[in-house]
């Protein structure tokens, strides 16, 4: 009888997992439509007052998606007032929904990972994820991957899908 070797275990495969690199940290969306006239009419001297007022240590180690849950029509500069309040306290803060925000950390995570263990090598970037892994972080992670990768698949080592193969 023929032995059975586990050809997946002896290859140079490494897996890359999206998952891996999520960031621990609350998220949370701050509605600023609580700080305009009626929920409408942003008043300067009275979004500033209330900004001025504001708790926003209660936003510390957090991720802060900024928007107005109203069709209000908000200036840029007020957004980046209260980003310019949340600043000290906040992992990252910016305008958008939570989708959005995630989206923006992963870019950030994967623009910055050291992928120099990944030099020549063939991998596998991993299909599912029990957290909130957004689309365009597989996107991302493939695009930063062909730099030094030696090939690229994507699902699971026993059933992947070939998606680039350096020449």
């Amino acid at each position: 009888m023929k032995e059975i070797i586990n050809r997946v275990a002896e290859s140079q495969l490494m897996t890359f997992n999206l998952e891996d690199h999520y960031p621990e940290g609350r998220r949370m969306v701050l509605d600023i439509s609580q700080w305009l006239f009626e929920g409408f009419i942003l008043k300067e001297k009275n979004f500033r007052a209330t900004i001025a007022e504001h708790n926003w240590e209660q936003y510390k180690d957090s991720y802060v998606a900024l928007s107005c849950s109203t069709d209000a029509i908000i200036p840029g500069w007020a957004y980046m007032l209260i980003a310019t309040k949340l600043e000290p306290f906040v992992t990252m803060v910016a305008q958008g929904n939570l989708e959005d925000l995630n989206a923006l950390v992963y870019k950030s995570i994967i623009d910055n990972l050291d992928i120099t263990a990944y030099q020549g090598k063939p991998v596998i970037i991993k299909g599912c994820s029990n957290k909130p892994v957004p689309s365009n972080a597989y996107i991302w992670a493939t695009i930063r991957l062909q730099s030094v990768a030696k090939s690229i698949m994507y699902g699971e080592a026993c059933s992947s899908v070939p998606l680039y193969k350096k020449k």
